[in-house]
């Protein structure tokens, strides 16, 4: 029995260390399972969808943290950006008293200084003081409409707005209210939270993503097996969804602005949720969809409104002088007409 005891003390030492061997192995596989798998969360916010894929999480990464960071992004964007939340500081701003300065957070001062911008480079064809017309028309918080308003109630809401009313200072983290001034920011905050999303992505040290909220995206790196992320373009049609085109946009943004889900009929006339701020009416054009591929989401998302209020002739001008990456798809009889400026034409799927 003596002479048995150490063979008994070496075979449980042998199989503690297969034990351990096999545990090592299996960790291996489950990291290899994972860093070839793509991860899918996603969930309601801004009145439509978000969706993240991603794949290659670095280690100790927990999807559910990961969704529950996210979330708390878009909570945060919201309350701050939002006309649909009474008490955000968008909100907060637009009921504030005349001759006030409110002082507002980095993100909403970020968002709008490029929407300022926006509006002095296309002489207020982008405005993100349009928000009275935007309630009028029936597209905002107010509630729909199905007629136009009567001209002198358009007259009076078109007299409060004007992006040169705004008043900034502190580098743009107080804004004055002049009294019965509106912003809307929903024309490029969208945008914002999908590199707001992205950038914390990029924090964790996720290798390959793919954010989308509503049709507004950003992607990073690549899939598993090699493969660029690939996105479609939507047909511009009322009806059944259909694919357009498709891109590859590797590390960029892409953003869609249409008049074909979001509008009411009166008359015979189509008016669209798109208001032109120099009319104070919606668009009136042949222009269908504008998309645009840019490194910023939330540039992505101000330039396709911007050039949809510009029209298709005028707008694929001022996207050519900037160099800028779009496709502008109009309506021409009972099919469509199609212009991409040479920029946009390298990320097509051939």
């Amino acid at each position: 029995m003596a002479d048995g005891m150490p063979m008994m003390h070496r075979s449980i030492a042998t199989q503690g260390l297969r034990a351990l061997l096999l545990f090592a192995l299996l960790l291996i596989l489950q990291g290899c399972d994972r860093a070839e798998r793509i991860e899918r969360i996603g969930g309601p916010t801004m009145g439509t969808v978000w969706q993240v894929q991603m794949a290659g999480l670095p280690a100790g990464s927990s999807v559910e943290q990961i969704q529950d960071d996210l979330e708390a992004l878009l909570a945060l964007v919201n309350r701050q950006m939002s006309t649909y939340i009474e008490d955000s500081d968008l909100s907060r701003f637009n009921q504030a008293e005349a001759d006030t300065w409110q002082r507002i957070p980095p993100d909403f001062a970020r968002v709008l200084a490029s929407a300022l911008r926006m509006a002095d480079i296309s002489d207020g064809a982008f405005d993100p003081t349009v928000g009275p017309l935007v309630n009028l028309w029936g597209f905002g918080p107010d509630g729909r409409r199905r007629e136009p308003p009567a001209a002198d109630v358009l007259a009076e809401t078109r007299a409060r707005v004007g992006w040169q009313q705004l008043e900034t200072r502190d580098d743009g983290r107080e804004i004055r209210q002049p009294g019965g001034l509106y912003l809307d920011l929903s024309a490029i905050a969208k945008g914002y939270a999908v590199d707001r999303l992205g950038e914390y992505l990029d924090a964790r040290g996720v290798q390959a993503w793919l954010v989308d909220i509503g049709g507004d995206m950003r992607a990073r790196g690549v899939k598993p097996d090699g493969s660029a992320w690939r996105v479609g373009v939507e047909r511009p049609s009322s009806g059944a969804r259909q694919i357009h085109s498709v891109v590859e946009p590797g590390d960029m943004a892409m953003a869609t602005s249409g008049d074909y889900r979001n509008y009411f009929r009166d008359g015979g006339r189509q008016f669209s949720h798109t208001i032109d701020p120099r009319t104070a009416e919606p668009v009136d054009h042949q222009l269908a969809s504008v998309t645009v591929i840019h490194p910023s989401c939330m540039e992505a998302d101000g330039y396709a409104t911007l050039i949809t209020v510009l029209g298709h002739e005028e707008g694929l001008a001022f996207a050519r002088e900037r160099d800028l990456a779009v496709l502008l798809i109009s309506r021409d009889g009972d099919g469509f007409r199609e212009d991409m400026t040479e920029a946009f034409s390298a990320y097509l799927v051939q």
